[in-house]
């Protein structure tokens, strides 16, 4: 498992192609739980999305680096 220790709330979560994904309400367990405001439209709107933290290849300042891209990252989001 990664090392969430350094993983506060409010920062950027992203993919490894540096586009935004989500941003850290909190961890869970082994995983990221990212805010209500980045949780879509329709019906993904209005509940928080987690990503596994398994996916972390690294943070960097005040970002979390995913180690897929974006676009394959939110296929990983699971809903609560």
């Amino acid at each position: 498992m990664a090392d969430t220790s350094n993983i506060r709330e409010h920062m950027e979560v992203i993919g490894a192609d540096g586009v935004h994904v989500g941003t850290v309400d909190g961890i869970e367990g082994n995983r990221i739980k990212l805010t209500k405001a980045d949780s879509g439209q329709g019906s993904h709107e209005g509940h928080h999305h987690y990503i596994s933290t398994g996916l972390i290849a690294g943070v960097e300042g005040d970002k979390v680096r995913l180690s897929a891209n974006a676009d394959v990252a939110v296929t990983f989001e699971e809903e609560a």
